[in-house]
């Protein structure tokens, strides 16, 4: 009966339908770049290795299918799914415009950077910047639905990792290409994780 009335729980509250999935999606993304990166066949450095690195056969160029390419396009993918049904749940939560399509791109970008790896020349790089863009904008969106002081932190985040887009041939040189997108991508993932936990500490008060 408890089975039952979660599930049940879950179909009638939106809130706790994208709070769990922004959560888990945080997580999964988290730990589906570190078990990538585990198996990784070749040389690997935070500062000089890009994250999609790990989604491709970079640098052999070989039609290989190394398991730390298969853990992370598979990743991206249930990643990229999981943050588009969250947009919808989103979209019955709040009505601004500016977040619910920025929001929807982040799902959008996450999806396409996990079917288009590194390899696919001109997809993954539209893919991955509209990752970077659109969820910069959207926790800087976020500030405005949410109550402080998270508001303020979505907002301290989302302009941190567009600093580091827009600023990134300044920070190459100290950080690393490797290290610069990781100020970019990391950001977000603790933002969506930090979300879901508001969602759901929301929801949760909500009840009492």
């Amino acid at each position: 009966m408890t089975l039952i009335s979660d599930i049940n729980l879950f179909k009638r509250n939106p809130q706790l339908v994208a709070g769990t999935l922004l959560f888990l999606a945080g997580f999964i993304a988290i730990m589906g770049i570190i078990t990538a990166e585990i198996f990784y066949p070749y040389k690997y450095t935070t500062s000089d290795s890009m994250i999609s690195d790990l989604g491709s056969t970079h640098p052999s160029n070989d039609i290989t299918i190394h398991p730390s390419a298969i853990i992370f396009n598979l990743t991206m993918i249930i990643v990229g799914i999981m943050a588009l049904i969250s947009a919808y749940f989103m979209f019955l939560l709040y009505k601004k415009l500016i977040f619910n399509i920025s929001f929807s791109l982040f799902g959008i970008g996450v999806l396409g950077v996990g079917i288009f790896p590194g390899n696919v020349k001109i997809l993954h790089p539209i893919f991955a910047l509209i990752t970077f863009i659109s969820g910069g904008i959207a926790a800087i969106a976020s500030s405005k639905i949410i109550e402080s002081p998270y508001s303020h932190i979505s907002l301290c985040i989302g302009g941190v990792s567009l600093l580091f887009l827009v600023s990134a041939s300044f920070f190459i040189p100290i950080l690393g290409g490797g290290g610069t997108e990781r100020w970019i991508v990391y950001p977000l993932i603790v933002w969506s994780i930090g979300f879901g936990t508001y969602l759901l500490g929301t929801n949760a008060r909500l009840k009492k």
